[in-house]
């Protein structure tokens, strides 16, 4: 055996933002605990204001494995959350995962090689969309079509290299506390503002396929209506806040939105014509939902139409309606929400 693997590898906090997550907390945090890693680790879970049996469910967990640890989230936003948990942890290499995101047997090990391996400040990969019923099936299949999410790696996949953001992400620390953690005015898109900040400080984000988190999707058209309304919202203060941060691949719902009324509204004021619009987007979303729902069956099938729209007019329409009063509330709060010296005692082992 050579010198280099009888090292330790360094310990690892992960971190777990939930609310209302009874439905799939246990399972999250048993394949967190079931890790092939030799590191030390830790999972702290950060508690929202729940209405259901989320709480009861962690304190289950707290005693029957002392790797668990909980800490109060009361504002139930999820930048906040992550904050607290990781000013409660103390290990120099710090997993995100969500309270329903279940990671493959080998992430934790497989992100800490890449960590070293990259010199990457955060390493992240897929998003690996699954559903537990016809409709979470379709929703799955558009969030990991480019139809549906255009070309971003991490719901798509593709090679391992640089990237503007990954899914969850492991990073160092030490890059946490120099950007001071994620700033808690994001309440979506921090994963991605926190990721630019990272890479605007000369930091590397590194995507690799080898990661893989199973995500469960929003279970009725409702719910994903606001998700990606909220996403839209968000990234639009995104770009407000960080110039330069946008792309084509953004701008895309949102234009598609105003094409879509334009020629609803022409339609039917003006002339018929009008309709070729809408109708050619409706077109369109149903010949690539027919790749996107191979080997499904037909009720997924079926219902993909529906939830790619409902991603696609939801994101453009948070995004064009974004009020510039967030951006304003933004930029004043920006302050350190993680102390520099949390877990210094530990970081020296993950450099």
């Amino acid at each position: 055996m050579n010198a280099k693997s009888d090292v330790r590898p360094p310990a690892v906090s992960v971190i777990m933002p939930v609310l209302n997550e009874e439905r799939h907390l246990r399972g999250a945090v048993r394949a967190i605990l079931a890790q092939e890693y030799a590191g030390e680790m830790e999972v702290v879970i950060a508690l929202g204001p729940s209405a259901d049996r989320t709480d009861e469910i962690a304190a289950e967990l707290v005693r029957e494995d002392p790797r668990v640890h909980t800490v109060p989230n009361p504002t139930g936003r999820t930048p906040a959350a992550l904050n607290a948990a990781i000013g409660a942890s103390r290990h120099p290499v710090v997993v995100r995962v969500d309270g329903h995101g279940i990671l493959s047997p080998g992430y934790i090990a497989t992100a800490v090689r890449l960590l070293e391996e990259t010199g990457a400040q955060n390493v992240g990969g897929i998003m690996h969309a699954e559903g537990e019923n016809a409709w979470e099936d379709a929703v799955a299949a558009a969030m990991t079509s480019r139809i549906g999410v255009g070309n971003a790696a991490f719901h798509t996949g593709g090679e391992a290299g640089p990237a503007d953001t990954v899914y969850l992400g492991v990073f160092r620390r030490e890059a946490l506390e120099r950007q001071g953690g994620y700033n808690e005015e994001f309440i979506r898109a921090q994963d991605w503002e926190l990721n630019f900040r990272i890479r605007e400080a000369g930091g590397l984000i590194w995507f690799s396929p080898e990661l893989r988190v199973s995500y469960r999707p929003r279970p009725s058209v409702r719910a994903l209506a606001k998700q990606y309304k909220d996403y839209g919202r968000w990234r639009h203060v995104v770009a407000r806040y960080h110039a330069g941060s946008i792309n084509p691949r953004y701008l895309a719902p949102p234009v598609a939105v105003c094409a879509i009324a334009a020629g609803l509204v022409a339609g039917a004021v003006l002339t018929p014509w009008g309709f070729v619009v809408p109708g050619g987007y409706l077109a369109a979303i149903v010949a690539g939902s027919l790749p996107a729902g191979r080997g499904l069956g037909a009720g997924a099938r079926a219902r993909i139409p529906l939830a790619l729209a409902t991603m696609h007019m939801s994101w453009g329409y948070g995004f064009l309606t974004s009020p510039r009063s967030l951006a304003r509330r933004v930029i004043a709060s920006r302050r350190p929400a993680v102390r520099p010296d949390a877990g210094a005692a530990d970081a020296a082992g993950a450099r």
